[in-house]
């Protein structure tokens, strides 16, 4: 079919099923051949370019003043036939084109729209595309043809293989749906899907394969029944099948045989809109599939166009195939028949038949999925070549100077057409990435089983890759029908989803997606589904109960709360009190000989620094800060120290009285008056004091939170700082200790009514075993129960030191006044 125009655009398309090549091709007359089986689809899918390009010409705003015809060529689905159609429509170019009337057969063209099939257009354009002669492909899916080095010259409107893989996994992610089975037919289309599926499928993680067949050509009842099997025993409720419509029919045949039912079907673009598979039969079988499907798209005015289509009307000298395609629909036969076609018919048609009589598949514009791939191609190539007409001087064009309509060339139009981008009045954006494919989109069919027993395939949702966003799903789900109870869509997962708080074990030898959950380790957390690994909880922070978050770690110290801080602090207190108690009665009773007795303002002394040391103990309980920290030790250290020098001291003075009474021994005594006695507990208290100040200074104790004693708890504590300073602190103390016992024990002999020795004895024996045991106690508990021994140990010490230093006077004060006097006191040792 040919339309003269200023500008030609050529077509291909399939006509006729198939072709006989007579061997009368070999003689003196090439290119006999004989098509047959007319296609009124195929023949629709012409008229559309024709109608597209009158559009065109109708439109003022589209290619002013220019005139576009057409030369539609019928490649009878045969490769060899279409190979030449393309040749002979490229061929011809000559150096200047006049647009005339007078010109006889096919003028160039400079641009084709086709071919159907992806076999014919690696073929053609494998050659055309050496003259960079523009090829807009309506169906060519293979993914091969966006090699840009082999077809530089090739485009297309529909999308490619790639992409409708790419639809399928956006399904399979939007229902969640992680274990499926693929079936793929044993070609070239059905083992290269099933490659990409698989990979694309690993890459994105969401889901694995349960099972992969591959479907057999031909009848292969035992293959099949294999197959069936397969799909019947797996856990996989979902089926993704990239196949032929031959192939779906002998497989739901053995699916039907074995009663295969509760299956989620996926079916490629080649199935989706199959009519042979839509029978009340399949009903319970392939209710509710979900389908990848060409683009519908409506173009208004297409059926009152196609209604026009009659011999008598053509513009061409030759109108046979609008013969042909009457002769087809009315079953009637012109006289004389087209040379070169073959069609069986009955009687003669007279030109007065009416296509509106019936409602022929011809007329069907109901469901526009090639032909809107097509229309949408037309205006491509015309888009381009408008935009090339509208240029201005300066483009990349030889000598810097614009295309004319007199001296087009293809590669110029070739050069816009990679840059077009416009909408078309349905909706859908067109334009062509770097691999000459348009921005790729689907439909999503749903088949939908009627009331009344039927079928009904509707639209109910479009899946799109746009320039910005990427690939885009939309669905109307409360349109989707669901072959399942309650009208919902399935389950289908070889293990259900791990919650927070687990994580995914994978299953030894089996795919990714089965594994078994396995709660998060302590300290480590999951707060997603499906999560891959726990993570580490941050450092003051552990794991809840259910893994899923992270709480604060419990803090431990020796609180005043709980029971042993309340006991330690209210002996603590306790201790004060009796101090307070003994100081008060040593005062009232300071004139009487008991407390006159071997230096007074020592006791007074001794029970200043005990009180000091039972309220330092305070400073031990409670949350750890800087500065309770800084003077736990210190004040612990200062005021022992002063207590212990006091006895020390008291003691020196025991022996020193004692061998003062002895005659010559009166010299002893000058070193021991009150100023030396005072001094002698100053200077070795500031010894302690110049200990703890270089302590603080060089190496201050301070806070610190260790999670070494147990994981799920801050244990608030006071490290040293130095241990040197700890030991010496200690050490000094003991020292002190040992030389006070070691003299009161070598006084315990002496005279009683010079002797408080023996009390000394006592009390620094207590003293020294309380703090012997410290040592090990200490080092051996861990956190707050550490403090908890070194206040056990200050208090046990000290209430040792008042109870054997001031129990015996103040039992004698309070309760045997009658022993509190000079004379009883001086005369022990005479009635002894």
């Amino acid at each position: 079919m040919h339309r003269p125009g200023d500008v030609i655009l050529g077509g291909l398309f399939e006509v006729h099923y198939t072709s006989v090549f007579p061997e009368l091709m070999f003689t003196s007359e090439p290119n006999k051949h004989i098509c047959q089986g007319f296609d009124p689809p195929g023949f629709r899918h012409a008229m559309t370019m024709a109608f597209a390009i009158e559009e065109i010409n109708k439109n003022p705003n589209l290619l002013p003043n220019v005139t576009l015809g057409y030369s539609l060529h019928d490649n009878c689905a045969t490769l060899v036939i279409g190979f030449s159609a393309a040749l002979s429509l490229a061929s011809g170019q000559e150096e200047e084109f006049l647009s005339q009337n007078t010109c006889w057969g096919s003028p160039p063209v400079l641009g084709i729209v086709g071919d159907s099939f992806s076999t014919f257009s690696i073929a053609t354009s494998d050659v055309l595309g050496l003259f960079r002669m523009p090829i807009v492909s309506y169906f060519a899916t293979c993914t091969c043809l966006t090699d840009r080095q082999r077809f530089p010259s090739f485009f297309r409107t529909i999308p490619n293989d790639a992409f409708q893989v790419h639809a399928v996994i956006q399904i399979l992610k939007h229902f969640s749906w992680k274990w499926a089975g693929l079936l793929v037919s044993d070609d070239d289309y059905g083992l290269h899907v099933a490659q990409s599926f698989q990979s694309l499928l690993t890459q994105s993680g969401i889901g694995c394969l349960a099972y992969s067949e591959i479907l057999p050509w031909g009848e292969n009842p035992s293959e099949l029944r294999r197959i069936v099997e397969v799909i019947k025993k797996s856990t996989a409720r979902v089926l993704i099948v990239f196949a032929h419509q031959i192939h779906m029919i002998q497989l739901v045949e053995e699916v039907v045989k074995q009663n295969v039912t509760g299956l989620q079907w996926l079916a490629s673009e080649a199935w989706t809109t199959a009519t042979v598979l839509q029978t009340p039969r399949l009903l319970p079988y392939l209710g509710g599939t979900l389908g990848i499907a060409i683009r519908r798209g409506e173009i208004p005015g297409l059926r009152d166009f196609l209604l026009k289509t009659h011999p008598s009307n053509n513009g061409d000298n030759d109108n046979s195939m609008v013969r042909q395609f009457w002769e087809h629909t009315f079953q009637c036969r012109f006289a004389p028949s087209p040379a070169g076609w073959v069609e069986d018919g009955g009687a003669l048609c007279t030109g007065e038949e009416h296509l509106e009589a019936g409602e022929t598949e011809f007329l069907d514009v109901s469901d526009l999925r090639p032909e809107y791939n097509i229309y949408k191609a037309v205006y491509a190539l015309a888009h381009a070549l408008n935009n090339m007409l509208q240029c201005e001087p300066g483009e990349p064009f030889s000598g810097h100077s614009c295309a004319t309509l007199q001296r087009l060339e293809p590669w110029q139009i070739l050069y816009y057409l990679e840059k077009v981008n416009f909408t078309i009045p349905f909706g859908d954006q067109v334009s062509f990435d770097e691999n000459g494919d348009a921005l790729p989109i689907y439909d999503i069919m749903n088949w939908l089983w009627l009331p009344d027993g039927g079928f009904k395939v509707q639209n109910v949702g479009v899946v799109k890759k746009t320039t910005f966003s990427g690939e885009e799903l939309t669905l109307d789900e409360h349109k989707i029908f669901w072959n399942f109870d309650n009208n919902q869509p399935p389950r289908s997962a070889c293990s259900e989803s791990c919650p927070p708080g687990t994580r995914m074990a994978r299953k030894k030898g089996q795919p990714v997606c089965c594994f078994d959950c396995v709660l998060c380790s302590e300290g480590k957390f999951s707060n997603k589904t499906d999560s891959v690994e726990c993570i580490n909880c941050p450092e003051d922070f552990w794991s809840s109960q259910h893994h899923d978050h992270c709480v604060p770690k419990k803090t431990e110290f020796l609180s005043y709360q709980e029971p042993l801080g309340v006991c330690l602090t209210t002996a603590s207190l306790l201790g004060t009190f009796i101090c307070t108690i003994v100081l008060g009665i040593f005062t009232y009773h300071r004139s009487t000989p008991m407390v006159r007795a071997n230096n007074s303002e020592l006791s007074f002394l001794i029970l200043v620094s005990l009180k000091l040391c039972f309220l330092c103990s305070l400073l031990f309980i409670g949350r750890p800060r800087p500065w309770t920290c800084q003077l736990r030790h210190a004040a612990f250290g200062i005021s022992f120290v002063l207590c212990v020098s006091c006895i020390l001291v008291k003691t020196m003075v025991v022996l020193a009285v004692f061998k003062a009474s002895k005659p010559g021994g009166g010299a002893h005594l000058k070193w021991f008056g009150s100023v030396q006695q005072r001094g002698t507990v100053f200077v070795l208290t500031c010894i302690q004091a110049a200990v703890c100040t270089v302590w603080i200074v060089i190496a201050s104790p301070a806070p610190h939170k260790n999670t070494q004693y147990h994981n799920d708890k801050i244990v608030y504590e006071c490290i040293v700082g130095s241990t040197i300073g700890f030991s010496v602190l200690l050490g000094y103390i003991g020292f002190l200790a040992v030389l006070s016992f070691l003299l009161a024990f070598l006084a315990r002999n002496l005279p009683d009514n010079f002797n408080e020795a023996k009390l000394i004895t006592f009390s620094m024996l207590i003293f020294c075993a309380v703090w012997v045991a410290f040592v090990p106690a200490y080092i051996n508990s861990p956190g707050k129960y550490a403090d908890a021994v070194e206040v056990f140990a200050i208090l046990a010490s000290s209430f040792g030191l008042l109870a054997a230093l001031f129990g015996p006077k103040c039992y004698i004060i309070l309760l045997r006044p009658e022993r509190n006097t000079k004379k009883a006191i001086m005369g022990r040792s005479t009635i002894k």
